[in-house]
């Protein structure tokens, strides 16, 4: 993995420089990367682009996921959707740093096939990917789940 960034023309030494970079993925995949316009101003940030809090929201869920779905396949449950909109919290932390403080994974699941999981059951396969998840052992902010599902 690899960032990039280069100065525009800008002075720089004002901070008035753009954010704007790219991440490179090994596979070979390039994404337009920028600081938050919530943190660096536009035109200085770039709306368009993911920003490292999103990136760092968008791996917790994706690494939660990925663990729920091969817990469910190995429980012979059928899963024909996942989705997540999970939220992060910027907030200061016990020192009054400002810090990814909370996210909070909100997986939607829909199955197929004859076999569905019970409330119980489906909570224990979240609970599971929340155990196995390895970013979500690496940090130190609080991750939570809390699956969406349709009412009885």
């Amino acid at each position: 993995m690899t960032v990039e960034w280069e100065r525009d023309g800008a002075r720089f030494t004002d901070n008035r420089y753009s954010r704007r970079h790219r991440w490179r993925f090994d596979g070979g995949l390039d994404v337009p990367a920028s600081a938050s316009p919530h943190v660096v101003p536009l035109p200085m940030s770039v709306a368009a682009a993911v920003d490292p809090e999103e990136a760092f929201v968008a791996s917790l869920s994706s690494c939660h996921m990925l663990f729920f779905l091969s817990f469910a396949a190995k429980r012979g449950f059928v899963v024909d959707g996942y989705r997540d909109e999970a939220v992060g919290t910027m907030a200061r932390d016990s020192g009054g740093k400002l810090a990814m403080t909370r996210v909070t994974l909100h997986p939607a699941v829909s199955y197929g096939g004859d076999k569905r999981p019970s409330r119980a059951e489906e909570d224990a396969l979240h609970h599971a990917a929340h155990e196995e998840c390895f970013i979500a052992s690496s940090v130190k902010t609080e991750v939570t789940c809390e699956p969406a599902r349709p009412p009885d």
